[in-house]
């Protein structure tokens, strides 16, 4: 629960936020590694977390003398911790995203994202999409760009009050956290650290952001009728997604043998999946995880499920062809899977997955497959 910490009126309200307790029940939870960032910077620290990271998206054990003999195979996610932010700051980060969801409809609506259009940025409203004929979906998003000038735009009052404090927040997240685990990634392809930097500047226009993400609870009528499931399996749009610690157990992860596991609320962590362009630039080697939302257990079925959230895609500019990489071609990961999908750029990928996301027709539950733009397809899951 949010709350407003009064001082002076010539001084920003400083917000507070308390999480909810975690669930009781006994879940069946996701095995999940956890990579700690502050071995970055330490002799040999690199070079460790990116064996760690490795095991942690394929735990089958097949590494061979640390050389990679297979494709990675599980499910994408895992933690990381010691990140350098304190949990004060992620919690004046709920609180903000608590209080502008608070804003009346009619104030938010003023800043309405241009979705229809692969617009991102800004409010999506409630209920914009059904999910099942007669039941729309229960989300509240609210988008904020990368601090550029390319991606400027008017924001509510609430974030406006608290600019500074939030682009640090975000800044922080690209720069020392972000910035590490794509170093991580050059490392395991065997690439030059700075590979995949150079296709995620922050000065260059992309679809990063940072989001503040509201899941409205549902009635049990509601639940039964989706079969406890929220949001169907889908992967993620860009290269990674960091999402803060959130005590509501709902997020699942699905398992390559096809399983649901639920991502257990790790203290002091960040929860982090590998997304569509990764794979699409690795060919297939890095694949993108495939989670989804369903409905808490009994004892948190009241509570609204707000997320803080940042989405890590590459410059709009990048074409999500299959890289050159010493590993990628020791495995045969060279040559394009489709391709009549060859030459799609990170911004034609992200726009049209977002329109086709708000598109009128066959609501989401009829949907297993669609193709999004230039012979690439999204897949859903049950």
């Amino acid at each position: 629960m949010a709350t407003i910490v009064e001082t002076s009126r010539a001084e920003t309200p400083v917000l507070t936020y308390n999480q909810v307790p975690e669930t009781q029940f006994e879940l069946l939870w996701a095995d999940l590694a956890t990579l700690d960032l502050s071995l970055f910077d330490t002799p040999g620290g690199k070079e460790k977390l990116a064996k760690q990271l490795l095991q942690a998206i394929d735990k089958i054990g097949n590494l061979t003398n640390h050389h990679i003999t297979f494709p990675l195979t599980q499910p994408g996610f895992f933690y990381i911790t010691n990140f350098g932010l304190s949990q004060e700051a992620v919690d004046r980060q709920f609180a903000i995203g608590k209080e502008l969801f608070n804003l009346p409809t009619s104030e938010k609506l003023k800043y309405r994202a241009d979705l229809e259009n692969g617009g991102y940025n800004g409010y999506k409203p409630l209920g914009l999409r059904e999910v099942r004929p007669g039941i729309q979906d229960n989300t509240e998003i609210y988008n904020i760009p990368k601090f550029i000038p390319e991606l400027e735009r008017s924001h509510p009052a609430i974030i406006n009050a608290h600019r500074e404090e939030i682009e640090q927040f975000a800044r922080h997240i690209n720069d020392d956290v972000v910035g590490k685990l794509l170093v991580l990634l050059a490392i395991i392809l065997e690439l030059p650290e700075n590979f995949f930097l150079e296709k995620h500047r922050y000065d260059q226009k992309s679809d990063c952001h940072l989001r503040y993400m509201k899941y409205h609870k549902r009635t049990a009528q509601q639940n039964e009728t989706l079969g406890n499931v929220w949001v169907k399996g889908h992967t993620d749009f860009g290269s990674l997604t960091l999402l803060f610690r959130q005590p509501v157990a709902a997020l699942q992860v699905r398992t390559p043998e096809g399983q649901w596991r639920y991502v257990k609320p790790y203290p002091g962590s960040i929860t982090v999946n590998l997304a569509d362009s990764l794979e699409f630039l690795t060919n297939g080697f890095l694949k993108s995880s495939i989670h989804r939302v369903v409905a808490p257990p009994q004892d948190q079925a009241e509570i609204d499920r707000l997320g803080v959230l940042y989405f890590v895609r590459p410059e709009d500019s990048i074409v999500l062809n299959p890289i050159q990489s010493p590993v990628l071609e020791k495995l045969g990961y060279t040559k394009s899977k489709d391709e009549s999908a060859v030459g799609v750029t990170a911004g034609e990928w992200v726009k049209a997955r977002v329109a086709k996301g708000v598109a009128k027709g066959r609501v989401r539950s009829e949907l297993n497959e669609e193709t999004i733009v230039g012979g690439k397809s999204a897949k859903y899951y049950d």
